[in-house]
């Protein structure tokens, strides 16, 4: 029969679910849940208060570790790019390159997606600067909306997967941090670091995968029903206009893509270094278009703030959680349960992703990784998942929770900007398709862990 504290534990993750879904700030309520909870397993001699004495040393390792650094730098480097009117322009001179195929607007969005997201790592960004610019021109050429809101919503997604992804950052952090636990706890004292840069380089072919995915489905569907993906018509511009218009379109996402991971393929950065060398790129990319103002600057600080902040101070709310959780003995009992499940590593995390894709459905990817990945991975990990697979199963399971309804983030972004002919229906019934080939996607990573770990184990050498 389960002990007390295991019963709190239980209903510690069943509450603060059901309040996360009410709509209540996700940080504070994550503490406050879990300030409860610590007083009821304290008031039933369960819980150790002195356990909270150590969060002040947790919050100062976090303010003190240099990964995490690179969140903030990336979010400043892709803010930069929104408003400096780059991607804008790679949109439009994307859209005039592939439109004249039958299907090929929304190729190049998917395109544009995936450098967009190569460059900025921002899915809310992405979304809504595709959705303004490519989804009334989608529209007035012909094509069905629900291609149409679908390619776009699923293409923005690719910023979740495709490095840098801040998702990617504290998603690797924190598996660096549960490799720890479940090595110590099978007695190897010097483990393997898990850095984000091989989290970053484990995820490019899963996601540059996915990319050609859409791009399969969308040449189908151009020959199954040419009238839902009409071409462009004829326009008056010659190729060499054209072509120097691409050139100054894709020049500078490219070279800002090299600049950061460049840098970090070829030994010369961290992760975080390639996020400040990103960010002066970008700055100077804007500055060479004559965007650089003040104005524009203090803009992009203040977006950096407050996505920054929003993302640090749910970490520091979910500290306090996952705290109390273990205080209460909630992991042991975790652990104990993925163990007795039939299939071994492979029941657990049939269980794990199952439990993290339906939350995808209500929660923030934040709020799922602040939560599943201290609790689920050091069992994950100890049943013999290797660290890297994990963490890119994780990451596409997280970009598919971006698509999913009812609470689908990227699905929500492009409703505030879709004109009114564009209904929640036809989004809903666009994302479908691309969440199937998601679920595709991620079983083939499943069953062929080499795509998450062939990469970086060459690039690294290990």
């Amino acid at each position: 029969m389960a002990n007390a504290g295991e019963v709190l534990s239980v209903l510690l993750l069943a509450s603060s679910i059901a309040v996360l879904m009410l709509g209540f700030g996700v940080a504070f309520s994550l503490a406050a849940v879990g300030l409860l909870f610590a007083a009821l397993g304290a008031a039933l001699d369960v819980f150790e208060w002195r356990l909270l004495a150590t969060l002040p040393g947790r919050y100062f390792s976090v303010m003190q570790n240099e990964v995490l650094v690179a969140v903030p730098l990336f979010i400043f480097m892709g803010t930069v790019l929104e408003r400096s009117g780059i991607a804008e322009e790679l949109l439009e001179t994307a859209g005039r390159l592939f439109g004249r195929l039958r299907g090929g607007i929304a190729i190049s969005v998917v395109l544009v997606g995936a450098l967009f997201a190569a460059s900025t790592g921002i899915v809310g960004a992405a979304v809504v600067t595709m959705g303004m610019i490519s989804l009334p021109l989608m529209l007035r050429v012909g094509y069905d909306p629900r291609l149409a809101s679908g390619t776009i919503c699923a293409s923005a997604t690719l910023a979740q997967i495709i490095p840098p992804s801040t998702i990617l950052i504290f998603v690797g952090d924190m598996l660096q941090a549960a490799n720890s636990q479940a090595q110590l706890a099978r007695g190897n004292m010097a483990p393997d670091p898990v850095s984000v840069g091989d989290l970053f380089f484990g995820a490019l072919v899963p996601g540059l995968m996915l990319t050609g995915f859409y791009i399969v489905w969308i040449v189908i569907l151009a020959f199954a029903r040419p009238t839902a993906c009409p071409p462009l018509p004829k326009l008056d511009e010659d190729t060499g206009a054209l072509g120097r218009r691409v050139l100054r379109a894709l020049l500078p996402p490219l070279i800002l893509v090299i600049a950061v991971l460049g840098s970090i393929l070829g030994g010369v950065a961290t992760p975080t270094e390639s996020a400040a060398v990103g960010a002066v790129a970008a700055m100077a990319l804007a500055a060479a278009r004559g965007q650089l103002g003040k104005s524009m600057l203090a803009g992009v600080v203040h977006t950096t703030a407050r996505l920054s902040s929003m993302a640090f101070l749910l970490l520091f709310g979910a500290s306090l959680f996952i705290l109390v959780f273990r205080g209460l003995g909630g992991d042991v009992m975790v652990e104990q349960a993925l163990k007795a499940l039939p299939g071994g590593l492979h029941g657990a995390m049939a269980v794990v992703m199952a439990l993290m894709f339906v939350l995808g459905f209500f929660l923030d990817p934040f709020e799922i990784i602040f939560i599943m990945v201290p609790i689920a991975g050091p069992t994950l990990i100890t049943l013999g998942a290797d660290p890297l697979w994990l963490g890119v199963m994780i990451g596409i399971n997280l970009q598919t929770s971006f698509l999913t309804p009812p609470f689908g983030f990227s699905l929500f972004y492009l409703r505030s900007v879709a004109p009114p002919a564009v209904t929640t229906g036809h989004i809903y019934r666009g994302i479908a398709p691309f969440v199937l080939i998601q679920l595709i996607g991620l079983a083939m990573v499943w069953l062929m862990p080499p795509l998450a770990t062939e990469l970086p184990r060459r690039v690294f050498g290990y």
